[in-house]
């Protein structure tokens, strides 16, 4: 025997609706930017919101920044290799420094211990 629900495996929103319900879509444009990889993406705009379309757009397949103008892409911008916390503290410390202070927490460990 069936169970009693109707609705039993349907979700909000799920059905054959259409633009009927919905409303109508704004109209569309879209906008080429090409990166220096000479990757092309067209994104998709509001045809209102096309006249102010962002001047670059990331790539979505290396990253690097897209522009209008296939060719003169914008050129991608260098990135810094990580650090780590010791490099930052030899950016900011000497040798001498960073021995003067080890010997200073080691003389300070010994009169803990009392050796």
């Amino acid at each position: 025997m069936a169970s009693g629900s109707a609705i039993r495996g349907s979700r909000v929103g799920a059905g054959p609706m259409g633009e009927a319900e919905r409303g109508d879509s704004a109209p569309r444009a879209r906008i080429s930017y090409w990166c220096a990889n000479g990757h092309e993406t067209r994104p998709s705009f509001a045809e209102e919101a096309a006249r102010e379309a962002p001047e670059t757009w990331d790539c979505p397949r290396c990253g690097f920044p897209g522009g209008q103008d296939q060719a003169n892409p914008p050129t991608p911008t260098r990135n810094e290799p990580y650090k780590t916390h010791l490099a930052y503290v030899k950016e900011r410390r000497s040798d001498e420094d960073g021995e003067a202070i080890l010997d200073e927490a080691l003389a300070a460990l010994r009169a803990r211990r009392g050796v």
